[in-house]
């Protein structure tokens, strides 16, 4: 065992500790700042509200989940109000897809945002206010200089920037450039406005920040109307300011930008909310750069956003995740102030926790090996507990019959020391059903064995039989008669390495065996009725959902959500 993947009892003592730490929520920094605040009436009595603020150029991953949770969990508690606001100000990789995508995925994840949704963009024409409002205090200029003559002329670490050529103009001047920059005379990349605060600032933040650039695209709601639009660094404060936000949650890279955040709106003199960071969710053997996982859906190493394999909310969904484990998950990592890479085993183990509470089991054999009980003739039918989790889950039947499927991994010839399954001359339980006996193995004319014949003992039956007779193995099995078929897609993870974003070649770290497709697995009949998204528990072998992607009337296509135990535990 790895020290980074913990067996599943470490992993219930974590989970307990997040579930007994309900009332210590507070305890938490956030939460202790939130306190002080509202111990010394910082907001006057105003509700605490909070935001998540995506940019439309992509699809939530799970460290957008955390901080959904997060924001909607301060909203919650404190009985305030969350907002969910579209930070679309850059019309080149913006796209409607996306921004639905978000609603639904925020949706799912159980965020009440009141279904009410907010754009930067119907901000636009405040912002550009305020940005005159600045020119005329000379707080900001429109600068000439191209991204390559800015970039060079920002300085280093040691060394202080060297101001603008054009920092220096009039404020008439700048308001006229202004204007004409906002009327579409100017091409892309011959001018910017820059807020005038200090070149030679240690933070390289506050070194006259670009705030609009010229951007002669077609926006996604605005259309053509404008063609300069804020940076984030400018519209981010601006938004939370008109949102009336008391507590702007942000990841760790923007801790260097809060002294611009605050600069701007004490500048303007505007409602001032609080930036607040915290660490970022990194999870092992996965990419969380939305560029490396555009590539990966863009040059088809996956099979789209929703690929089960991508650590995207709408990839989670598709694999069988539910809002509830991902939030227990987000509860457990809790909220911390460096930053670190989170084990993946968690997630696992969160979605293992939930299923094994919620999901009916099934018995599915996924490579059939097919026995004859030679002895046995006629059908029967055989009681099954739906699920031991839950008392209220009831039975079902399953159908005996002479002819039955097991997995070609429950009999070996030579099998080793510790196998307790089938083999030649050896008996096992049926699961729900009779002790067999291996009699008589039949192979092809590749020496591949094919088909078993065995004998059953009738005094056996689970629950009613009189026979005191015991086996070490029990394995599962499905009717030949009544089974249907499936198509199961197993998953593993996507990356061989626990950091892939660290490494150069991180493609090279793809897991070539992170997806594995069996045509012909066969299941109990009741799943024909299955729906997508509906969840199982195939026994002895992992959770599994139906997809939504391959499922046809005609094809059962099962996902699966993840394996019974940690099987990386001992790698």
């Amino acid at each position: 065992m790895t020290q980074h993947s913990q067996p599943d009892r470490a992993m219930e003592e974590k989970k307990n500790t997040a579930e007994n730490s309900v009332e210590k929520k507070s305890k938490n920094f956030i939460y202790e700042i939130i306190d002080e605040d509202l111990k010394n009436n910082k907001w006057g009595g105003k509700e605490i509200c909070t935001r998540f603020p995506p940019e439309p150029n992509g699809y939530l991953h799970i460290g957008h989940a955390k901080s959904i949770c997060l924001n909607y969990g301060i909203a919650r508690d404190y009985k305030g109000k969350f907002n969910l606001r579209f930070d679309d100000t850059n019309p080149e990789k913006e796209e409607q897809e996306y921004v639905d995508s978000i609603i639904e995925d925020v949706r799912w994840l159980g965020a009440d945002f009141r279904n009410k949704i907010l754009y930067a963009s119907d901000y636009f024409e405040q912002m550009y206010r305020w940005a005159v409002e600045l020119i005329k205090k000379g707080k900001a200029y429109v600068c000439d200089l191209s991204a390559d003559e800015i970039r060079a002329t920002r300085g280093t670490l040691t060394e202080p920037g060297k101001e603008s050529p054009y920092r220096n103009r009039s404020v008439e001047e700048n308001l006229d450039l202004f204007e004409r920059m906002r009327k579409g005379e100017f091409a892309n990349g011959t001018k910017t406005l820059r807020a005038k605060i200090d070149m030679a600032s240690p933070n390289f933040n506050l070194r006259d920040p670009i705030m609009y650039r010229i951007v002669q695209a077609e926006h996604h709601r605005q259309g053509n109307k404008w063609c300069i639009f804020p940076t984030y660094d400018w519209a981010h404060g601006n938004e939370d300011s008109i949102e009336g936000i008391t507590h702007s949650i942000c990841t760790l890279e923007f801790e260097n930008h809060r002294p611009l955040y605050d600069w701007f709106l004490d500048e303007l003199g505007v409602y001032h909310p609080q930036q607040i960071e915290f660490a970022r969710l990194n999870l092992s053997y996965t990419v969380m750069s939305k560029r490396k996982l555009l590539q990966l859906v863009k040059e088809n190493y996956v099979d789209g956003w929703d690929d089960p394999r991508m650590p995207t909310v709408c990839g989670y969904r598709r694999r069988g995740y539910t809002p509830e484990a991902i939030r227990n998950f987000a509860e457990i990592i809790g909220v911390a102030k460096r930053d670190a890479l989170s084990d993946i085993s968690l997630i696992e183990f969160a979605i293992r926790d939930d299923l094994n509470k919620r999901t009916q089991r099934a018995m599915a054999v996924l490579k059939p090996l097919k026995i004859v009980i030679t002895n046995y003739e006629g059908e029967e039918e055989l009681e099954a507990v739906n699920n031991p989790e839950d008392a209220t889950a009831g039975t079902r039947k399953v159908q005996f019959t002479k002819e039955l499927y097991i997995e070609q991994s429950d009999f070996m010839e030579n099998p080793p020391k510790g196998y307790h399954r089938l083999v030649p001359g050896g008996e096992v339980r049926l699961r729900y059903a009779y002790i067999i006996k291996c009699e008589e193995v039949i192979k092809n004319d590749k020496d591949e064995v094919v088909e078993l014949h065995c004998t059953y003992d009738p005094d056996t039956r689970s629950g009613t039989g009189t026979s005191t007779k015991k086996v070490k193995g029990t394995i599962h099995w499905v009717s030949a008669k009544h089974a249907i078929d499936a198509e199961v897609r197993l998953y593993d993870r996507l990356f061989t390495v626990e950091n892939p974003g660290a490494e150069e070649n991180w493609l090279e770290k793809i897991n070539p065996n992170s997806l594995e497709i069996i045509e012909n697995a066969k299941v109990e009949p009741f799943l024909k009725n299955a729906k997508p998204l509906d969840k199982y528990q195939f026994e002895r072998n992992g959770y599994f959902c139906v997809d939504t992607k391959y499922t046809t009337n005609e094809k059962l296509v099962f996902n699966r959500t993840v394996t019974l135990k940690d099987s990386w535990a001992q790698k």
